[in-house]
């Protein structure tokens, strides 16, 4: 959507595909990085951004083996840009949606599915696809699958990705906030287990940190059971745990990082989760998803202005982003063997080792928030619409 919308800003024809008739999902990222707030200053969509209903956070706080800690604190990055923003993502894409339809040459085609690439003999030239009117083709310079961690473009571009074993997975469902509910919280991360506490105003969007493959054995324990670990792990819930009544209020996130060795053909790129899947941990794959479509916009605007996109400019797309995606998949790595102690009843951090954070925890917050900030995110080259 932001892709479409640079491009569209650029006096570009473009049509963005969606396969729902809505953008209502739950569950999805809700995490808005102050870098991705710096972008919509840049394209003066900032201030109609943040009137929407948003939560604007300007600390992170977790509670670790019982004691409550501030892990991040935007308050020390330049500003305006100093917090970070919790927005459901079905608002943001609708807001995105607005803006990119007042420019002429933004299709948004909704209800209408991906089936498969339409290939020429050296490049790909675009899109079969299906809606409620049946099948079409949609011929385009460029085709790019933004379709997330089970892309169907993706594998019909031929490419693989290379998969990074993670332990954990997380099991994800809303609950009402107490009455009188703490600070906003980002954790509760204990040897009973570790729990996520997501502030979206009147409620929590939360998760319990499991072991990889286990919501089966899970489930066969009983709803009661996972009330009972539930609160084990985060004992502020447990006046609102009893809201949880049936599976259906609980959604399993198969937690996955992998990456493609290579993200294109000629004709062709992947960005987002269909070319990286991201961890859940710092909330980052919507804002790296963020920075992939500017990276690209910046360097095919020129191209598609003369005509034809070069496969030269597509790599060098993939190696300006593959390289904080290789970083932070790397940090989401060893953070997943941490937390996975709290999966099996292990302490995660030894009663020393919390000490020695919270005796530095002004450095640790310095250093965290300029990680989620990002200072490789690339800045738009965007020109006032076209």
């Amino acid at each position: 959507m932001v892709l479409g919308y640079l491009l569209a800003r650029a006096g570009l024809e473009v049509t963005v595909i969606e396969k729902h008739r809505d953008f209502f999902r739950d569950f999805r990222g809700d995490t808005v990085h102050p870098s991705t707030l710096t972008l919509l200053g840049e394209l003066g969509l900032r201030e109609r951004f943040l009137a929407l209903p948003v939560t604007r956070l300007s600390a992170l706080d977790a509670v670790v083996e019982g004691q409550r800690m501030t892990l991040v604190d935007f308050g020390v990055l330049r500003g305006p840009d100093d917090f970070l923003v919790l927005a459901p993502q079905w608002d943001f894409l609708d807001f995105l949606a607005r803006e990119a339809r007042r420019m002429p040459g933004f299709d948004l085609q909704m209800g209408t599915q991906a089936v498969d690439l339409l290939d020429g003999e050296a490049a790909v030239r675009g899109l079969r696809v299906r809606s409620a009117g049946g099948e079409q083709e949609i011929r385009a310079r460029l085709t790019v699958a933004a379709d997330g961690r089970s892309s169907l473009l993706r594998e019909a571009a031929g490419l693989e990705p290379a998969e990074f074993g993670v332990p954990i997975d997380v099991l994800w469902f809303s609950l009402p906030k107490p009455s009188d509910p703490p600070p906003a919280t980002l954790a509760y991360v204990s040897s009973a287990g570790m729990v996520l506490t997501i502030d979206r105003g009147e409620t929590y969007q939360s998760g319990l940190i499991v072991q990889k493959g286990a919501f089966p054995a899970i489930q066969q324990a009983g709803i009661a059971a996972f009330r009972t670990r539930l609160v084990q792990a985060a004992p502020v819930l447990a006046e609102v745990a009893g809201s949880l009544t049936d599976w259906e209020q609980i959604k399993l996130l198969t937690v996955q990082i992998n990456r493609l060795p290579r993200w294109h053909r000629p004709g062709f790129i992947a960005i987002g989760d269909a070319a990286h899947a991201m961890s859940p941990m710092f909330g980052v794959g919507v804002n790296y998803a963020i920075q992939d479509a500017v990276a690209l916009a910046n360097v095919i605007i020129p191209q598609l202005r003369q005509g034809t996109v070069t496969e030269r400019s597509l790599t060098a797309v993939q190696a300006r982003r593959q390289r904080p995606v290789k970083l932070m998949q790397a940090i989401q790595g060893r953070g997943h063997r941490v937390i996975a102690r709290a999966t099996v009843g292990q302490r995660v951090l030894s009663p020393g080792a919390v000490r020695l954070l919270r005796l530095g925890s002004p450095v640790l917050r310095l250093i965290l928030a300029r990680l989620v900030r990002d200072r490789s995110a690339p800045r738009t080259r965007a020109e006032p619409p076209r």
